[in-house]
């Protein structure tokens, strides 16, 4: 996406507006949450063109009509309900849509309420730090999410793994051809491979390939047990390894791949992985990753939802990383003796980038 974008200016009237919005941020946002959870916003939907009154939304969510008349009120504000040809009935606006139907929207909204809204208080402290210091809402003894991952509260982990997996497997079905058509690895390395989705889908490609899922020992649990329940587990095995312990070995393989794994880290621990990496491959060995680059976007959206994803890596993922621009990343990568040999952009529907790196011969 280019930055031609952010120079656009807007009227003064419009940018107080806008200020407004940031500022009563956390309230608007419990409010949405609140119309959704409650059933107001899909009975508006339901309610079409003849909209839905105060005293409707507060039978249908059995509170009262004062309750109902703050939410719908605040919803109007934001554009997620409109007036109705009466203007005590409310019907549905595109924002309010969107919350309701699209999965993206969804996912995004599961993540922030679940993992990152009270966290995110700690903000400030993580910056000065360099600590995700609102971890600590899940408990005081993780240093990374990562490590707590297998001990989330369900609601929780069922919120982070679809948000991990909505913006990774999106883009697989594009990927694979890419990877067998360029390279056609009989063992390829999945460096990060979470909960072995990408090496499942690697099995069902080709016959042929034996997948090697590397990650931390509670993910790997995980992986095992999802390619067994997939019929692969004679072709997928798993490594356990935290691969920033300076004493970690990687297996060697005819390909790696990274998918939404580097911007876990920090950029000169990106470096230290791929030194490590390096060290497990020959100079002919094919080094994929698969990011959401956000200056990459197609629409302003994407790269707003990845600009705001980085702040929860500041706060409850790690303190280090953040989701990278396309030059940053692949200059981390090069860093440790690597030269970019191929590279594809737009692949899925949220535009993921597929950089394909080798050793300098």
């Amino acid at each position: 996406m280019a930055l031609d974008a952010y120079r656009k200016d807007i009227r003064a009237v419009d940018a107080k507006f806008e200020a407004q919005k940031i500022a009563f941020g956390p309230l608007v946002f419990q409010a949405m949450r609140a119309l959704r959870d409650l059933g107001i916003l899909r009975a508006v939907l339901d309610a079409g063109d003849r909209g839905l009154s105060r005293e409707e939304a507060a039978e249908r969510a059995d509170i009262s009509p004062y309750g109902a008349g703050v939410l719908l009120e605040i919803a109007l504000g934001m554009g997620v309900v409109k007036p109705a040809d009466s203007e005590e009935r409310f019907v549905l606006g595109k924002t309010g849509w969107f919350l309701l139907e699209d999965e993206m929207t969804a996912v995004n909204f599961n993540f922030v309420n679940d993992i990152c809204y009270q966290g995110a208080f700690a903000l400030t402290e993580s910056v000065k730090t360099g600590k995700p210091r609102g971890l600590e809402i899940f408990g005081p003894r993780w240093e990374t999410i990562y490590q707590a991952l297998s001990s989330l509260p369900e609601g929780p982990k069922k919120s982070w793994f679809a948000f991990d997996h909505f913006y990774s497997d999106i883009a697989f079905p594009e990927a694979l051809p890419l990877v067998f058509g360029t390279s056609r690895p009989r063992h390829l390395l999945d460096i990060g491979g979470n909960t072995a989705k990408w090496a499942v889908q690697c099995c069902g490609h080709d016959p042929q390939v034996r997948v090697t899922v590397a990650d931390l020992p509670g993910q790997t649990a995980v992986a095992e047990q999802n390619a067994a329940a997939a019929g692969f587990g004679d072709r997928i095995s798993v490594y356990p390894c935290d691969v920033l312990d300076p004493a970690a070995v990687l297996p060697g393989a005819d390909a790696v791949w990274m998918s939404q794994f580097l911007d876990c880290f920090a950029l000169e621990d990106v470096t230290a992985i791929l030194k490590k990496v390096a060290a497990a491959i020959h100079s002919g060995t094919p080094v994929y990753v698969l990011e959401p680059l956000w200056d990459k976007q197609r629409f302003q959206a994407a790269a707003f939802s990845l600009q705001a994803t980085s702040l929860y890596f500041t706060c409850m993922a790690n303190g280090r990383s953040k989701m990278y621009r396309y030059d940053e990343l692949r200059r981390a990568v090069e860093a440790a003796g690597f030269v970019l040999t191929h590279e594809w952009h737009e692949l899925g529907s949220n535009s993921y980038s597929l950089l394909c790196f080798m050793l300098y011969a």
